[in-house]
């Protein structure tokens, strides 16, 4: 049996893809596609016994189903390179064979990911793990020059230490997490797809979106047009309703006047005579918002 090639991803295999202002994903190889998906799902090894409609559809309905033993039979080896504050999220998908780069072993690559002054970012008010709207850019560029001196002396400091002989191992421990790691990072599909749904939420940390968007919209795009265009229709643009949101959604649909009675009931609403959501509660507001709804709990003329 031939091997099952993409031709667009062919074209890819070696390329430096930009991230950042200097970080990269680059393709060194890969197994299978939407073909491979399709005949692992239908436990057959003929070619063209299926029309390619037909075979759209059955990965739709994997996707749509959760099916995700097939989209396992194939995967891809990723050459990575990543701010290690980045990489410290990246890792905790343990569902991945990795070799990074070793610090012990070799000088620590000598590039650090820098902020540029529009880019810094207020913390989140009500997200601790998160930010929300960027500061002034005079503001961000005092940020940026302080940056610049912080990661020269580290750097400075660091290549002291080597050229006087102490071992990488210790000389390494005052680097920032800014500093660029690289790895050699070999996924398959359905584990690469979860990694994307988490890390293209508009909730995960921005640079590591920047790496998710190439993997997503380049590599997988180009690897598995198919399944790409399942994901995105099934999970990254769709939503799901739990019993609570869908006794509200009924309520809104049948009974507008009970709406804010269902949401107090179920929990959606903070205690009191106050229309302040939870954080479930808000949540459940951008849903009822996407889907068309004038949200009960929302403050005339402020969008949820």
């Amino acid at each position: 049996m031939a091997r099952v090639a993409s031709p667009a991803l062919d074209e890819l295999i070696g390329q430096r893809l930009a991230v950042l202002d200097d970080g990269f994903v680059r393709v060194v190889d890969y197994m299978g596609g939407d073909e491979s998906i399709v005949q692992a799902a239908r436990v057959s090894y003929g070619k063209g016994t299926k029309q390619l409609r037909e075979d759209r559809g059955l990965i739709r309905y994997l996707m749509r189903h959760r099916h995700t033993t097939p989209f396992e039979m194939c995967e891809i080896k990723l050459h990575l390179r990543v701010p290690m504050d980045t990489w410290r999220q990246w890792i905790r998908h343990r569902t991945a064979n990795v070799n990074e780069y070793s610090t012990r072993y070799s000088v620590a690559i000598d590039a650090a990911q820098r902020t540029d002054p529009a880019e810094w970012r207020r913390q989140s008010p009500e997200n601790r793990q998160g930010s929300s709207t960027n500061l002034d850019l005079a503001t961000g560029q005092a940020l940026s020059a302080r940056e610049a001196q912080l990661q020269e002396l580290a750097r400075e400091v660091y290549q002291e230490r080597i050229t006087r002989g102490v071992a990488r191992e210790q000389a390494r421990k005052d680097l920032p997490l800014s500093t660029y790691t690289e790895a050699y990072w070999k996924v398959d599909l359905h584990n690469l797809l979860h990694f994307l749904e988490l890390r293209l939420d508009l909730r995960a940390q921005r640079e590591i979106r920047a790496y998710a968007r190439v993997l997503g919209e380049t590599v997988v795009r180009a690897w598995c047009p198919v399944t790409w265009e399942a994901f995105v229709d099934y999970h990254l643009q769709s939503m799901s309703l739990s019993r609570l949101e869908i006794a509200v959604v009924h309520a809104l649909s049948t009974q507008p006047e009970r709406a804010m009675e269902v949401a107090r009931a179920s929990g959606l609403l903070k205690s009191g005579g106050s229309l302040e959501p939870t954080r479930e509660g808000k949540e459940v507001g951008e849903k009822l918002a996407l889907l068309g709804f004038v949200v009960p709990w929302s403050p005339p003329g402020r969008p949820d």
